[in-house]
Parts: structure tokens; C-alpha cells; sequence
């Protein structure tokens, strides 16, 4: 894949600004770092598709991450060109693919404006909202030593988050400590860049453990089933459908997983130590 920028230099992620401190009784004048946000416009084949939120960095994977979990491509190669385009407004995310991969975006077309937090505005039915999802195949068994090793390696790699205390995570953990991880404002898009980055690097999700800090909601589910992700942890609880698209699926779901320990809501197999009844 071809990577150009173009136009003016990209924000920064993290931008410092003046406030008041009001705290304990007492009132300091200073500055804080904040997280960035702005947004981020995807084009395929010279048409527009999606508007979306999110800090302005790892956007190559964020490109490549978006495109895969929307099923717009099946393989990074796919995606022939990229250019970044940083304008006034926005940054424009400009990508050329393969023939045959327009059929499959003509199929699921999606033109919206949506905020970091939300990874469903703009599908056009209720049955997009429940799309079918990839049966996910057999992937690793885990002892519960290292899903609470995945979690514990979380915090130290949060750059952006230790700076802002505003961004979410999303991580793909490996028994052999291995740990690759994307920040951003929006979980969705944490995850999106994270889908990306493995498959930039040709690493397959099953291979280990997908761990979020956030909750862990429908679409996120919907995404790492599509990245072939065989088991997710995240340190908040999971939505009641989130559990029966993982179940259906065929996904480990961990939840509430903190430092004395966590909740397996489906497919108990994977982690070793834990009972099927």
C-alpha cells in the first residue's frame, strides 16, 4: 500500500490549554494536556463514506482497521492507496482499492457524522445493527494467570491516557508478554486501529488476547469476531447482547477483569481452570 500526506502537517494528538483549578478549597491559574479530537473523513474510489471523531495518530492503522472491520476489505493489500489529506476542517482519509473490493462497499454503504463514542450512527436499517458476524475459529488457550497478566500490562502502555486521562485502549496480548496497543477518544476507533496495526503486520487476533479498558458493547464484539479475535477482556462489564453475539459467535467474553480477578460470560473452554458448568 501506497502512503502519501499531503497539505498542511497533522495535529498532534494531545493539545495543552489554560484553565482555573478549583480544588480542596483552593484556586490555582495553570494548564492541562488534553486529548485531541477532530475529525476524520473516509473516502474510497474517490467517494465519500464516513465521518468519525478521533485523535489524529496511528492513522494509517486506523485506515486499514476501519476498512477491515466494516468488511469493506478482507486483506490490507487490498487497500492500493492511501493519502492522508490534512485540511482546515478535518483530516480526509483517501484510499484506493483493488478491483472487486467497490462491489462489497456498494453493498454496505454508510454516509454519517458520528462522535467518538458511538460506533453505530448512520446505518440505515436495524438489521445492519445486527449484522451477522464470522464464526471465530479455536485460537489459544489462556490460563487465568495470564488474562490477569494482559490487564495488569494495560495501564504502563497508555501514553496518551496517562497524559489526558481521556482516551481509551485496545491491546493485543501474547503469552510470551508480547503487547501491541492503540489509544484514542473513541473506543471504537481504539479497537479499529488496533485491528489495523495487526494486520499491517500480518498478526493473527487469535493468536492471543484482545484486552480493552473499556465496556464492552455490541459493535466492539462485532469487530474483533471480524478480526478473527478469539478471546476479549475488558476491564468493565459487557452488554447483554454483546454476550449473546459472543456466544452465538463463538468468542471467550471476559469482563469486569480487575486485580482480583474477572467474569467469563461465554465460551469458558479457552481459559484454563475454568469450569464449563
Amino acid at each position: 500500500m501506497a502512503i502519501l500526506e499531503l497539505s498542511r502537517s497533522i495535529k498532534a494528538p494531545t493539545q495543552r490549554v489554560a484553565r482555573h483549578v478549583w480544588r480542596n478549597g483552593s484556586q490555582a491559574i495553570g494548564d492541562r494536556v488534553l486529548a485531541e479530537e477532530v475529525p476524520v473523513a473516509f473516502s474510497y474510489d474517490g467517494a465519500a463514506y464516513a465521518v468519525l471523531m478521533a485523535t489524529p495518530d496511528d492513522l494509517e492503522d486506523f485506515a486499514t482497521g476501519f476498512s477491515y472491520t466494516e468488511k469493506i476489505i478482507r486483506t490490507g493489500d487490498q487497500i492500493e492507496e492511501l493519502t492522508i489529506v490534512s485540511a482546515e476542517n478535518g483530516i480526509v482519509l483517501r484510499m484506493w482499492l483493488t478491483g472487486g473490493r467497490s462491489d462489497a462497499l456498494a453493498e454496505r454503504r454508510r454516509r454519517f457524522v458520528g462522535p467518538a463514542g458511538c460506533g453505530m450512527c448512520g446505518l440505515e436499517t436495524l438489521a445492519e445493527a445486527n449484522r451477522s458476524v464470522p464464526i471465530v475459529p479455536s485460537g489459544v488457550r489462556v490460563s487465568r494467570q495470564s488474562i490477569a497478566q494482559a490487564v495488569a500490562a494495560l495501564p504502563a502502555c497508555q501514553t496518551l491516557n496517562k497524559q489526558t486521562r481521556a482516551a481509551h485502549a485496545a491491546a493485543f496480548w501474547q503469552p510470551d508478554g508480547n503487547l501491541i496497543l492503540r489509544e484514542d477518544v473513541g473506543r471504537h476507533n481504539a479497537l479499529d486501529k488496533l485491528a489495523g496495526a495487526l494486520l499491517r503486520a500480518g498478526r493473527a487476533a487469535a493468536e492471543g488476547v484482545v484486552v480493552l479498558s473499556s465496556r464492552i458493547s455490541i459493535e466492539l464484539v462485532q469487530k474483533a469476531a471480524v478480526m478473527g479475535a478469539t478471546i476479549v477482556v475488558g476491564v468493565s462489564a459487557p452488554t447483554a447482547l454483546a454476550v449473546r453475539t459472543a456466544e452465538a459467535t463463538g468468542l471467550t467474553l471476559v469482563g469486569v477483569a480487575r486485580d482480583d480477578g474477572f467474569e467469563v460470560f461465554t465460551h469458558p473452554e479457552r481459559v484454563e481452570g475454568t469450569s464449563a458448568g
